[in-house]
């Protein structure tokens, strides 16, 4: 079973912007490198220079293909941003690729899968229901 890959909670102000969590829309456990070609749209607008927070440390999304560490089912990916957002809802959208490292595609590679998420989200909604999700560190 997977998750949704944007929960109801995925939305969070920030000191310097906002921080969106991810969550795996896969049915097993991937490495982090696994994560390619990142985008966020908010409210129709591209966020540009989006990092990425793992444990204690900011990398540039672009950067996270050559993390070591995993994207657990239960876990989310913490995506920084340095746009304030006004309180309230946000429409947001999500794209990104997924490379499947033990699936070959023929002779190209592993197996490249696109996503496309979106969702109305509000700014810093609790969560609905208690989660044993963290972030990926």
């Amino acid at each position: 079973m997977t998750l949704a890959a944007l929960r109801d909670d995925a939305l969070s102000s920030s000191d310097d912007g906002f921080t969106l969590r991810l969550s795996l829309p896969w049915i097993r456990s991937l490495p982090l490198s696994s994560l390619h070609e990142l985008e966020v749209r908010i409210d129709g607008d591209r966020i540009d220079g989006l990092r990425i927070m793992l444990g204690d440390r900011l990398i540039e999304s672009e950067l996270v293909s050559r993390e070591r560490g995993w994207w657990f089912l239960q876990d989310r990916v913490a995506i920084r941003g340095t746009r304030v957002l006004e309180p309230g809802a946000h429409d947001v959208a999500v794209s990104f690729r997924l490379v499947i490292p033990y699936l070959q595609a023929g002779t190209d590679g592993p197996l490249t899968l696109p996503f496309h998420v979106a969702q109305s989200l509000v700014l810093d909604a609790p969560a609905a229901t208690t989660s044993v999700s963290r972030d990926v560190a």
